[in-house]
């Protein structure tokens, strides 16, 4: 994994490119590199996962009269295959890189490429006869990639701070920005940046730059088809496309480890896993996080009916995997709280990303390349707002069904501006409208199905977000096998019934995984990502939130509401504010990274 950038039109001295770099180094430690012709100018910042010595970038290849530069951020995990695709056609390679391959691949098929590949990426290419800029995402937006385009230039890159460190860009908020972060936040509306003029290219597009105009392109959503198959059918081939997506996803030249929670997800990875490394003679290496005192504070819900402790010992015993613990203290997590806001450039998940940064800081230590169970549980079906009648049949987003109570969150000066509950329905209705559904369709199948449309293009992405950049800036390199996309446009075609098999979240993918898997673990309970119920956390962010207060200067109280947050102090919330885990103390934490932001973004509030 790696960071990129890049200019077409603007001005690249010396100094602002080494400026932007700086900000790439923690996305790619091992090695840099600058290419820059008359128009453009392309930065790359290099985790040596793949082939070391010979997938240095930039890159060019020359083919058929013209020359083609790439920038690449990602991995291809069916590169053999394209490989011996263009070797056929004429290719030939110098290296054993992926991203020799991309190059190679975009040079014959321009564009079409991206149909052509399995895996999670980002890339920019320069054409340097057609003096054209090429830019592309993976389907399921995996790797991130944003974009500035004004008076006939752009900027690219895979982090925002990379943008806002052109001088030609400067950071601004306005009242749309401060909607989505309000309003729809930790989440992001699809290809919104939230910077005024900062846009992400969304999943499943690309694009062209030239002659001054940006034209992109959908190539990929979730298409409806009708599902012919058996469940045991199903099932075996459910079996079939889990588990070559792991082993695909394992290949590294550098060590590789899996996050383990004691969840279903994590536990399947890890145990193909272990398998493959047994086979090898060789022993997987796992890693889980928890809370100091956890045992004595936790306190069993609705969204997290029990701790991760007893289930992650059940499965190291059963890997018999080289296993890591990092154990968080509550002041370890609140001082993350500035590092999580400048890793993600925006205000985040709280404590859940505070702790992920600080597990991959751990991770890092031992594996360059870890494994995690992200994304099942929107394919799959596994989370609550999925199987509880009552909140599906509610208009709105699931995760975050309070926008009343967020409205009261916004300042008298940012309410005067807007319309928030006709911004958050349109977002929503928008996404319900465009969601590919068979004529035909029961209300129910069509219901589950924008469902999954919501929870892809919205939930999913914020975590996709939160792992990207919690473990990239610790320069880890972390996938995400249940994300292929071979997994997605099958199940989306897979009947409710189907998924929900026995009544349980994610049925169908225990009983075709079953042979994986101890009982114990095979049918636990889902529960999400572990957060800290220590009461010592909610003390310290409440006291920092006291600390914002008495300051008049405070940034945040341009766009929240004094009184608001004073009231936040003793809420009591009836619906978490994001998700399943942003109780009041994770939206101080919140309030506290909105505050922090726009003092270190030094964002102009428009």
């Amino acid at each position: 994994m790696c960071g990129i950038a890049g200019t077409v039109g603007l001005s690249y001295s010396a100094h602002i490119t080494q400026t932007m770099l700086e900000t790439m180094k923690r996305r790619g430690p091992d090695a840099q590199g600058i290419w820059s012709g008359n128009e453009c100018c392309l930065l790359h910042s290099r985790l040596s996962i793949i082939d070391p010595v010979g997938g240095s970038q930039p890159m060019s290849l020359s083919w058929q009269g013209d020359t083609y530069t790439i920038v690449y951020n990602g991995e291809l995990y069916n590169t053999q295959e394209i490989r011996d695709l263009l070797i056929k056609l004429g290719h030939k390679f110098f290296g054993h890189s992926d991203t020799e391959v991309i190059l190679h691949a975009y040079a014959q098929w321009f564009e079409n490429c991206v149909e052509k590949f399995n895996g999670i990426f980002a890339f920019g290419v320069w054409e340097h006869k057609r003096r054209k800029l090429f830019l592309a995402r993976d389907r399921m937006g995996v790797k991130p990639l944003f974009y500035r385009k004004e008076a006939g230039t752009l900027v690219f890159a895979s982090e925002i701070k990379t943008i806002l460190a052109h001088p030609d860009v400067k950071p601004r908020l306005d009242a749309q920005g401060a909607m989505e972060i309000l309003l729809i936040g930790p989440g992001r509306t699809p290809g919104n940046g939230i910077f005024t003029g900062i846009q992400e290219l969304e999943p499943g597009c690309y694009g062209y730059f030239a002659a001054g105009k940006w034209n992109w392109k959908r190539y990929w959503k979730l298409r409806d088809r009708e599902h012919t198959e058996t469940f045991e059918e199903t099932a075996q081939y459910v079996k079939y496309l889990v588990s070559d997506a792991i082993r695909r996803q394992m290949v590294s030249d550098v060590p590789l480890g899996t996050f383990l929670s004691g969840g279903l997800d994590s536990s399947l990875i890890s145990s193909v896993c272990a398998k493959e490394r047994a086979e090898a003679g060789e022993t997987l290496l796992t890693f889980s996080v928890d809370y100091e005192n956890n045992d004595r504070y936790f306190v069993p819900g609705k969204f997290q009916p029990n701790s991760d402790g007893e289930y992650i010992q059940i499965m190291q015993q059963y890997l018999q995997s080289n296993h890591h613990w990092t154990v968080l203290k509550p002041e370890d997590l609140v001082d993350a709280l500035e590092d999580s806001t400048i890793a993600r450039d925006l205000p985040g998940m709280a404590d859940v990303d505070f702790s992920l940064l600080l597990f991959c800081r751990q991770i890092r230590g031992h594996v360059k390349v870890a494994l995690s169970g992200e994304c099942a549980d929107e394919i799959f079906g596994g989370y609550p707002w999925y199987r509880d009648p009552e909140v599906r049949s509610l208009d709105g987003f699931p995760w975050a069904q309070n926008t009343k109570e967020r409205i009261a969150f916004l300042s008298p000066e940012l309410l005067i501006k807007i319309k928030p509950e006709e911004y958050v329905a349109d977002k929503y209705a928008q996404t319900i409208a465009s969601c590919d559904i068979l004529p035909g369709t029961s209300a129910l199948e069509r219901r589950m199905k924008e469902m999954v449309n919501l929870n892809q293009r919205w939930f999913m992405q914020t975590l996709l977000d939160r792992k990207d950049r919690m473990s990239m800036y610790s320069g880890l390199e972390v996938r995400v096998p249940f994300c292929d996309y071979r997994i997605a446009e099958y199940m989306y075609g897979v009947p409710w019934e189907f998924k929900d098999y026995q009544g349980r979240e994610k049925g169908l993918l225990r009983y075709a995984m079953s042979d994986f898997l101890p009982q114990e673990v095979l049918y636990r309970k889902k529960s999400p990502y572990p957060k800290t119920y220590d009461p010592r956390y909610f003390e310290l962010v409440s006291a920092k939130l006291r600390d914002v207060l008495s300051k008049a200067d405070s940034p945040i109280l341009q766009l929240v509401n004094r009184q608001a947050l004073i009231n936040l102090l003793n809420a009591e919330f009836t619906w978490p504010w994001y998700g399943q885990l942003m109780k009041v103390p994770q939206t101080i934490a919140y309030m506290l990274q909105i505050n922090f932001w726009l003092e270190h973004y030094n964002i102009d509030i428009l």
